[in-house]
């Protein structure tokens, strides 16, 4: 039997849903940086009404966690939990990194990427990825916050046959971070690209329930370490 999950991302600029029903997907995806919490219900009321669905015929619910904006971070997960409490759902949590890597995936079959989302105080998340045979995105290292001119030291290395792609919006601020990647046109993550790592995050039995749920800022983290005594 085929998996129906909804997905939905709110954690950075762009505010998008999708919905695997029927190995078939649907998505929806707009630009809208200051009214998320006014959009995305209606997105997900839109995406179950054109696949005749309803919440109770959902597996499972998927949600950006992060990293990205503070505020749209907990807006998705505040959704996601009311959602998945109401039809009593599990939760699968998806970095917002990883979708980007998905994305990349999805455009032109990229394997090897490199996913930074500008963090706004010249700083970037990054995340670097390589997508294994079983067709898995594995992190390399971890995802970070980071200063621009630190992203070329920290990187693992590539081999020489290998190309590499950039994601997101901290390549648009910051375009000359490294030398030697190519450039996709994907800024913001789309809901449609976390359903993928959604489905392996399933067979792995990798669930969230409803009050298990934590969000990625990785700032807090950085912050945290700072404070004296730590």
């Amino acid at each position: 039997m085929s998996l129906t999950l909804l997905a939905l991302d709110t954690s950075t600029e762009a505010c998008s849903v999708a919905l695997l029903k029927n190995n078939q997907i649907l998505s929806q995806f707009i630009v809208s940086e200051r009214d998320h919490t006014q959009r995305i219900l209606p997105m997900v009321d839109q995406i179950l009404s054109e696949a005749d669905c309803q919440l109770s015929c959902l597996d499972g619910i998927a949600f950006g966690r992060g990293p990205g904006s503070f505020t749209g971070v907990r807006i998705g997960i505040g959704i996601a939990q009311g959602l998945a409490l109401g039809a009593d759902k599990p939760l699968l949590a998806v970095s917002t990194l990883a979708t980007l890597a998905q994305g990349a995936y999805r455009l032109v079959k990229a394997e090897n990427v490199i996913a930074a989302i500008d963090a706004r105080m010249n700083e970037v998340y990054l995340g670097q990825y390589q997508r294994n045979s079983d067709g898995e995105w594995i992190v390399m290292g971890s995802e970070k916050v980071i200063h621009p001119d630190q992203v070329l030291t920290t990187l693992h290395p590539f081999k020489p046959t290998d190309s590499v792609y950039a994601v997101g919006t901290g390549w648009q601020t910051y375009p000359n971070m490294i030398d030697n990647t190519q450039r996709i046109e994907l800024n913001l993550p789309h809901a449609e690209d976390m359903l993928p790592i959604a489905q392996k995050m399933w067979d792995k039995g990798f669930l969230t329930s409803v009050d298990e749920v934590e969000p990625t800022y990785l700032r807090n983290e950085v912050t945290w370490k700072k404070l004296p005594g730590r």
